[in-house]
């Protein structure tokens, strides 16, 4: 393996001129450049990324801590986050909480404890001490599509309350009048912030929002059958389930096709978190579509813009809603949205 004395005498220059040139330093010449940059294509020479890390005191590594990596919508912000990273220089190291705030607090220790020169975190829920120490002790952090309450760092999420509000008026226009909701854990920004909206958007039509209509979930497939069983057992089951996720709508589906039932035949079904099956199911799923590739990008971009010394900026886009033929839709309907 080449070493940078090898680099050095292949370009005909100092150790000192080769490390100016791989760090990107403006005082060598454009010659000295050329030869050096030729040199390490020769060899074949790699930097130790390690050595360099010790005299910058930077890794060109970020962390991306994620709620649950088998969660489809959350494997497809992972890539677009190490895409971006990728191409601004950086590398991306994940870690998966699987929803519980002990192993994502794991998850930021290892982070911090491999240097890397920033954070980027969807928390499982608020109780994470590591997080906050974290963001207290000037860690460059960012929050992508949930946050921590009273932790000041940038956050990059998507709306989701006005499409929440779309899919209300869209179910009320189909004449469902008895909706339910498989909520996400309360302790979640999103999962309390989207049962209030749907609880505000069937207020605006008149409609009640009974505890009886609302399963308690966790964003996992099991919660969602586990609501939906019960829902199916009332002596007034409801119309139209509206799953907070789409892993909690998988289990409504398997709830809902374990009794022999059909959709939209028998009950409707709709989901926040559109992922490619939902196309493919029998009927295609409506569902709340988030800008995933957009939030992964700009979430890079903010943190990249702190860990840089530049102003971050905290980002909000729209969600929307994708309709589909699970609730009653028409044919007409359908091809007008898909």
């Amino acid at each position: 393996m080449a070493s940078i004395k090898d680099v050095a005498a292949e370009a005909g220059v100092s150790v000192a001129t080769v490390s100016r040139v791989l760090n990107s330093h403006p005082s060598v010449s454009p010659g000295a450049r050329t030869r050096v940059l030729a040199a390490v294509d020769t060899l074949g020479y790699r930097p130790n990324a390690v050595a360099r890390s010790l005299r910058t005191d930077q890794t060109r590594t970020l962390g991306l801590v994620i709620s649950d990596v088998l969660n489809p919508y959350f494997t497809a912000l992972a890539r677009s986050v190490e895409e971006a990273a990728r191409a601004l220089g950086y590398s991306v190291i994940i870690g998966n909480a699987d929803e519980r705030p002990d192993l994502q607090d794991h998850h930021v220790r290892t982070l911090l404890d491999r240097r890397i020169d920033g954070l980027l975190v969807s928390p499982a829920d608020g109780s994470s001490p590591q997080v906050r120490d974290a963001a207290r002790g000037g860690t460059p952090m960012v929050f992508v599509d949930r946050w921590i309450p009273g932790v000041d760092v940038p956050v990059v999420r998507a709306d989701g309350c006005p499409a929440v509000r779309d899919l209300v008026a869209h179910l009320y226009g189909l004449g469902h009048r008895k909706l339910a909701i498989i909520a996400g854990p309360a302790a979640t920004t999103t999962g309390s912030e989207r049962v209030e909206a749907f609880r505000e958007a069937l207020r605006e039509h008149g409609l009640p929002l009974p505890d009886a209509y609302i399963g308690q979930g966790d964003f996992q497939a099991d919660s969602g059958r586990r609501a939906t069983e019960r829902f199916l057992g009332l002596a007034e089951p409801p119309e139209v389930v509206f799953a907070a996720d789409n892993l909690m709508a998988l289990g409504a589906l398997d709830a809902i096709r374990a009794r022999g039932m059909r959709i939209p035949r028998d009950i409707g079904l709709a989901a926040f978190d559109d992922i490619p099956w939902f196309l493919h199911t029998d009927p295609p799923i409506t569902a709340i579509s988030q800008p995933t590739g957009e939030l992964g990008r700009a979430a890079v971009r903010a943190l990249v813009d702190l860990i840089e010394g530049r102003p971050p900026q905290s980002v909000t886009l729209p969600a929307r809603l994708v309709v589909r033929r699970s609730c009653g839709e028409g044919e007409q309907s359908q091809r007008s949205n898909l």
